[in-house]
């Protein structure tokens, strides 16, 4: 049953990803990635890695798609159609398909406990991190301890981009020039 459901999130990924590419509104693919990136959190939900769903449906699913509206909004929603033949990009990525999917062959099964992950470094952080950094929670400790300087990089790219999106948006409209009276 395990099997099936992974499969109908898969195929749903799918559904979604030829509906945005052949989407011809700029606006309805705007909504699509939105939804494409709640269906993306629903698959982490699937895979237990719920902290990473959360983080998902908020950022690509929430700002991300208010961001692209909000860029709608201000350069406009007309798409110019090419029509072209993309042979050369198709088999590009459908190389790098092929090489992802002979590399994931290889992988350890999902929460397997014999998993190199799972007996090298993940024991000593289940054991030690109520004594080692009083944090009863793991996920917590982890990501403010253990991996503290990693969780202050992530928190400063997301700063970065965000700044970068309002100086880029502060650009939009150009401001006007008051007239002295006399």
């Amino acid at each position: 049953m395990e099997a099936i459901v992974d499969f109908a999130l898969l195929a749903g990924l799918a559904a979604w990803a030829v509906a945005i590419v052949r989407l011809r509104s700029l606006f309805g693919a705007a909504m699509l990635f939105g939804i494409y990136s709640l269906h993306c959190a629903l698959i982490f939900v699937v895979l237990d890695a719920v902290d990473v769903a959360f983080t998902e449906a908020a950022v690509g699913a929430g700002i991300s798609t208010v961001l692209i509206l909000g860029t709608l909004a201000i350069t406009g929603i007309k798409l110019e159609v090419r029509h072209t033949r993309a042979l050369i990009p198709l088999l590009i990525t459908g190389t790098i398909g092929a090489a992802l999917i002979y590399a994931s062959v290889d992988m350890p099964l999902v929460g397997d406990p014999n998993a190199p992950a799972n007996l090298h470094i993940v024991p000593d952080y289940i054991e030690g991190s109520a004594t080692e950094i009083g944090i009863p929670n793991v996920v917590t400790s982890v990501l403010a301890s253990y991996r503290g300087y990693d969780t202050l990089g992530e928190v400063t790219v997301i700063f970065t981009a965000g700044v970068g999106v309002l100086c880029l948006l502060g650009r939009g409209k150009p401001k006007r020039s008051r007239k002295p009276r006399g």
